[in-house]
């Protein structure tokens, strides 16, 4: 019974997944949507805390502003890319020529270079170094959520419609009030956390694109603005964002100067900015409040990553904090969280979670009775019964 149970489990999983690539058009949309309702949500949230003198801005003028704070951030973003674009895209493959003549005349120590073959080796580091493939790829995942933005829009309009009905749903779905209190909890956990989350990334990631593009603009370094704002996006990418965040804007020094100068400079001026406020001042802020595993975040990277591309390594953190902090409140799934966590010490303690949950009130906890349990129950059950039928018929 139990490998049947197995077995369901991991086809379950496998249909999920498939679903998740043959629906990423329509799915897609709908994930960004609700992550944009949510930011919108948050900033309103963080508007109508602010009072002057005992007054505080009305929620729905709170909603409006974040609403017009996005709309004017996303069309100065698009606006600048736009304006920019087109000069990185002519100039990439200068770079991407400069980069291979430099290191096909490079000395590198342990390795013979004049022992390859010029053209293999010309070949191997034009596949390598293939910038005008990157700017390419970039912009088609750009434009890609572009081209949906109405169906964008029309999900967040849905969803701003009916978030006033969510508690009532809530309520509806989870009639007992000890469960439905709990239930709540795990919602606003969810909220907060994500809210911190995003919160101290989008802190730490403006410090570090600032930092870094006022220091390629005193190195003269091409598109200064272009690289701070790409060194912005990439730090909400786990690890490997911030790897490319500082040999990208490095490669293009390199590309554009004769000697080693300005990419040693380039690279150790980034570099420190990204140990600083990543391995210093982020850890700090976040404190043990994720406690997620590094290599579990790598991995979560990859398989979003290969499943939704760039949005998908965007949205790979995110996605982690919410399925840890779900499978936290259950006893059956405690030793996934456990195994996902950094030091396999929960926030949520054992005596906390959801012994058992269904939506049908049921009053309070019920012990949680697996197969064994189950059927030792019915089984004491039957013989109570039989022995009470006996005692009837003896006059007992």
């Amino acid at each position: 019974m139990k490998v049947l149970n197995y077995l369901a489990v991991v086809l379950l999983v496998v249909v999920v997944f498939y679903l998740l690539i043959v629906g990423e058009s329509l799915l897609l949309p709908l994930v960004i949507a609700v992550a944009l309702w949510y930011l919108i949500n948050t900033l309103a949230a963080a508007l109508g805390r602010i009072a002057v003198g005992g007054f505080s801005i009305p929620r729905p003028v709170c909603l409006l502003l974040s609403i017009l704070a996005f709309l004017a951030v996303t069309w100065a973003v698009v606006n600048f890319l736009s304006a920019s674009f087109g000069g990185v895209v002519e100039m990439a493959p200068i770079y991407q020529d400069n980069l291979i003549r430099r290191l096909e005349s490079l000395s590198l120590p342990f390795v013979d270079v004049g022992a390859i073959q010029s053209d293999n080796l010309g070949q191997l580091l034009n596949d390598w170094i293939n910038l005008p493939s990157y700017a390419a790829s970039l912009a088609g995942s750009a434009a890609g959520i572009l081209a949906s933005g109405s169906l964008i829009l029309i999900y967040v309009g849905f969803l701003f419609f009916e978030q006033g009905q969510f508690g009532n749903k809530i309520s509806a779905l989870v009639p007992d009030a000890a469960k439905e209190k709990e239930v709540r909890g795990i919602f606003e956990r969810i909220r907060d956390d994500i809210q911190k989350y995003i919160g101290i990334k989008m802190f730490t990631s403006s410090l570090t694109g600032l930092l870094s593009y006022g220091l390629l603009l005193l190195m003269g370094v091409d598109f200064a603005g272009v690289w701070g704002l790409l060194i912005f996006l990439l730090n909400f990418i786990p690890t490997v964002g911030s790897i490319i965040a500082t040999m990208f804007p490095a490669m293009i020094a390199l590309a554009q100067s004769d000697g080693y100068t300005l990419f040693l400079m380039v690279l150790g001026g980034i570099g420190a900015f990204q140990v600083l406020i990543g391995n210093v001042i982020e850890p700090r802020l976040m404190g043990s409040s994720f406690n997620l595993s590094p290599i579990v975040i790598l991995l979560n990277l990859a398989l979003w990553g290969t499943i939704w591309g760039i949005p998908g390594a965007f949205l790979c953190v995110p996605f982690l904090i919410i399925f840890t902090i779900i499978m936290s409140h259950f006893p059956r799934t405690r030793p996934i969280a456990i195994i996902l966590s950094s030091d396999g010490d929960l926030r949520v303690h054992l005596e906390d979670a959801l012994e058992t949950f269904s939506f049908a009130g049921g009053g309070g906890k019920a012990p949680m009775l697996g197969p064994s349990a189950s059927g030792t129950a019915d089984a004491e059950s039957g013989r109570a019964g039989k022995q009470a039928g006996k005692r009837e018929e003896n006059g007992d």
